[in-house]
């Protein structure tokens, strides 16, 4: 993942595909084709659109990843900070092993009080604890206030296909 975004003009095509992607991810290109033109009016073979996504994905335009069903892990929210003492010799030990560890879903900074926070996915309340133990044990020294909160209950977890009108919004202001 680099930290260069995109360079990608949206095409009305682009922004319908994301947008039936992100509704129904397993659509084939060539079902993607008929809905393309059931829907939207646009007429494409499903070779250009399998090309199209292919460059979109290349590009870096949209992620694929796969993500289990909430019914089989716990997420969990942790927040951190970096302790400035020791800072310097050992922040990006500990921020390369929070980013690589299997559990790690995303990982992020937030504005405020420069909060670190990693979204991970555990099988069971245990696992959780046994991480936060070895992360203290291994990165102790860096890390500050390490707090986490269960997420449980999810009642949304995908894209909403809307979202993509606002890269039709954005395109049509310039």
């Amino acid at each position: 993942m680099s930290g260069d975004p995109p360079n990608w003009e949206f095409k009305d095509r682009d922004i319908a595909i994301l947008s039936e992607l992100s509704n129904d991810p397993q659509l084939s290109s060539r079902e993607l084709t008929q809905v393309l033109e059931r829907e939207y009016g646009i007429d494409v073979s499903h070779v250009t659109v399998s090309e199209s996504i292919r460059r979109m994905r290349d590009e870096g335009v949209f992620r694929e990843a796969i993500i289990p069903n909430e019914e089989y892990y716990i997420f969990a929210l942790f927040e951190f900070k970096f302790n400035p003492e020791h800072f310097a010799d050992r922040w990006r030990d500990a921020m390369e092993y929070i980013k690589a560890d299997k559990h790690t879903l995303f990982f992020f900074l937030s504005d405020g009080e420069y909060q670190w926070k990693t979204v991970m996915m555990f099988r069971d309340r245990q696992e959780i604890s046994k991480w936060i133990h070895d992360c203290y044990r291994d990165h102790g020294k860096v890390l500050m206030n390490i707090r986490n909160s269960a997420v449980h209950n999810v009642l949304k977890f995908q894209t909403d296909p809307q979202i993509f009108g606002d890269l039709d919004d954005e395109r049509n202001e310039r």
